[in-house]
């Protein structure tokens, strides 16, 4: 059987292309279109807020915290940044 282009278009087959390309965006709608990824499942609600960057006293209290530095080293450092 031959198939010309006056067969794709009679046979509906026309439809086929439009579908996948509907489908596609709706897709792409999905997931992008509403504000950013959020994932197949989740609306993104249930994440704790990001921190972009710590500061320097949250640095320092970490260090301090996890033993790095002693007690006077954390108080002359304290007292550097906030004379800043």
């Amino acid at each position: 059987m031959c198939m010309n282009p006056e067969y794709f278009w009679s046979s509906g087959m026309w439809i086929i292309p439009i579908f996948m390309a509907v489908v596609m965006l709706t897709a792409l709608y999905l997931i992008f279109g509403r504000g950013g990824w959020r994932g197949p499942c989740g609306r993104g609600d249930d994440l704790p807020p990001r921190k972009d960057s710590d500061t320097a006293l949250d640095i320092l209290k970490k260090r301090y915290a996890q033993g790095e530095i002693s007690k006077d080293e954390f108080d002359r450092m304290k007292k550097d940044l906030i004379a800043d």
